[in-house]
């Protein structure tokens, strides 16, 4: 089905190591996680709270596993912060990223949001923006934008569980108010899920703007226990809303056939963050490629 000169595929280091909560996968090292995503058969991983900063270093590591860096999470506040603060913080990432090869920069917005609070309802508080907000956030946005090209990467926007950037409404006034050659998109079939939203009409509609692609599978069971409790998004990971493709909810055949239809090239991420202690993340990461090799040709 895909070209694999033109779809790479990789796994997010979030499953051994969990960025929100250290304490899950705490006993797992960079070296563990990076040898066991190889051993799986990735190529690519995004860059975890372990991960050296030393580019060299960190070169020589994932090179002796053939392993790329694809992308890492940068967390924006251009709605609550003074730009040039974003700016500073933006642009030594951006610069890390592009040492290491990165073509693309993960953004999600963090004003507002309660992602990371562990006692909050993950969908009873959803943060919201006002018309001012979403203004100073496009805007913002679009100046990151333009510092990624000047590097000649993109970046691409994380919609996200917990923050004023979830669902398809806002999605569709995301990519209205910003420009299509300066803010693109990431797909996450996850959250889309998690949310209640559509991920076929996200990614029909956007296809052309998607240039990073997240695999993530939903379990209903908990995803019910999350509405019914009120539960945190945290609370929700530490009970398996999140599983790897091909163990949940989402039938993944009609989006893999929309992205092979349009030609779609870059990085396949699976990122299915769970407690490490209960769901072993070799045994998982296997599971997630033998599923993306029989349904893709990958």
């Amino acid at each position: 089905m895909f070209d694999n000169n033109k779809v790479k595929l990789g796994i997010a280091p979030i499953a051994w190591t969990n960025d929100d909560m250290p304490q899950l996968g705490g006993e797992n090292t960079f070296e563990q996680c990076i040898s066991e995503m190889s051993l799986a058969g990735f190529t690519g991983s995004e860059v975890g709270n372990k991960y050296p900063r030393d580019t060299k270093a960190l070169k020589k590591a994932l090179e002796l596993r053939n392993v790329q860096i694809a992308s890492a999470w940068f967390s924006s506040f251009v709605v609550s912060k003074p730009f040039e603060e974003v700016a500073e913080e933006f642009i030594k990432h951006r610069d890390f990223l592009h040492e290491m090869g990165a073509k693309v920069i993960v953004v999600s917005e963090q004003s507002k949001s309660i992602q990371g609070k562990m006692d909050v309802p993950v969908f009873k508080q959803k943060p919201y923006f006002n018309d001012d907000e979403w203004e100073t956030l496009t805007r913002g946005l679009e100046n990151l934008g333009k510092l990624a090209a000047e590097k000649d990467m993109k970046i691409v926007y994380h919609h996200h569980m917990g923050t004023g950037v979830q669902t398809s409404e806002e999605i569709d006034k995301l990519m209205e108010m910003t420009s299509p050659e300066l803010v693109y998109l990431l797909f996450d079939t996850g959250h889309l899920t998690y949310s209640g939203e559509d991920p076929e009409y996200i990614l029909k509609k956007y296809i052309h703007r998607i240039k990073h692609v997240h695999l993530k599978d939903i379990r209903e069971d908990v995803l019910k226990k999350v509405k019914d409790e009120d539960l945190s998004f945290l609370q929700g990971v530490k009970k398996g809303t999140f599983t790897v493709p091909g163990d949940g909810m989402i039938d993944f055949e009609p989006l893999f056939r929309i992205l092979d239809e349009h030609n779609y090239e870059g990085w396949f991420i699976v990122e299915a963050e769970q407690d490490p202690a209960l769901a072993n993340p070799l045994e998982y990461a296997i599971k997630a490629r033998n599923y993306i090799r029989e349904k893709t040709g990958l």
